[in-house]
């Protein structure tokens, strides 16, 4: 017997190892669904072998991702640890769908002066008003 075995890890096993999906459950449903191929052939069954090299594409999340293997890991560590197991081989244009370009943020504006009416407990600043308007009104 030869001694050149490659190993091998389970296809749904692996995305819950590089933190593609939540659960191993969740990478079978994907997998028998049809929503992924390894080197370009399909695969839907979530117990099929992947290896060092191997250039996965699926839909996760309702977005394309391509990930070349780059070891098949050990276990499930931290997010750190799980990038180190695949290169992203995503195309950018669907990259800009996972992280859009940055935008300043529009704040959404506080209307200050809501309390028209007057009505109950004063704000903060309608009691700094008042405050000021009293002092300036010191008695004479």
């Amino acid at each position: 017997m030869s001694d050149d075995k490659v190993e091998k890890v389970r296809l749904d096993k692996w995305l819950w190892f590089t933190r593609q999906v939540k659960t191993r459950n969740l990478g079978s449903q994907l997998v028998s669904r049809g929503k992924f191929r390894v080197n370009e052939q399909p695969v839907t069954k979530a117990s099929y072998g992947v290896k060092e090299g191997d250039v996965i594409s699926g839909v996760i999340h309702e977005k394309l991702r391509v990930l070349k293997v780059v070891d098949i890991g050990a276990r499930r560590g931290p997010y750190e640890e799980a990038k180190l197991l695949y290169d992203d081989l995503t195309p950018v244009d669907e990259l800009e769908t996972f992280f859009p370009p940055t935008q300043p943020r529009r704040r959404r504006r506080v209307d200050n002066h809501a309390r028209n009416d007057h009505t109950g407990r004063p704000t903060k600043r309608d009691r700094r008003e008042l405050d000021k308007f009293t002092k300036n009104q010191e008695f004479e």
